[in-house]
């Protein structure tokens, strides 16, 4: 997590998901990174709850026979949570709180699948 936002000091965060949805949501990722990279054994989670300064909100671990396989897949992953999973963000600073816009991307539509793919191949 960063410790600033828009020029605005970030004190903690707090992070929200609807579980049941938001783990359909990663099977459908999960999928589609090990169909375009078959030979990615991969796992990844997404924090809940209240974070600091500095803290992961999510992890991703990949493991191939080739390195540059398991970093796009990575990127892909991360570039799909971002667009696709039912997670929430609520931001807490020195002089207010926001939340911050959540997911408005249909996980079938094709074109923000191609450019998280793009994304992860750069």
């Amino acid at each position: 997590m960063r410790a600033e936002n828009q020029g605005r000091r970030v004190l903690h965060l707090d992070y929200e998901a609807f579980e049941p949805l938001a783990l359909a949501v990663f099977r459908r990722i999960h999928d589609e990174t090990t169909a375009r990279w078959p030979s990615v054994a991969l796992a990844f989670t997404h924090r809940t709850g209240r974070l600091q300064p500095g803290e992961s909100s999510i992890a991703i671990a990949a493991a191939s026979p080739h390195r540059s396989e398991a970093f796009a897949a990575c990127r892909y992953v991360i570039e799909r949570v971002k667009q696709v999973a039912p997670i929430w963000k609520h931001e807490f600073y020195e002089e207010g709180d926001q939340w911050l816009e959540g997911v408005n991307i249909e996980p079938s539509d094709a074109a923000p699948r191609e450019e998280a793919l793009r994304r992860s191949c750069e």
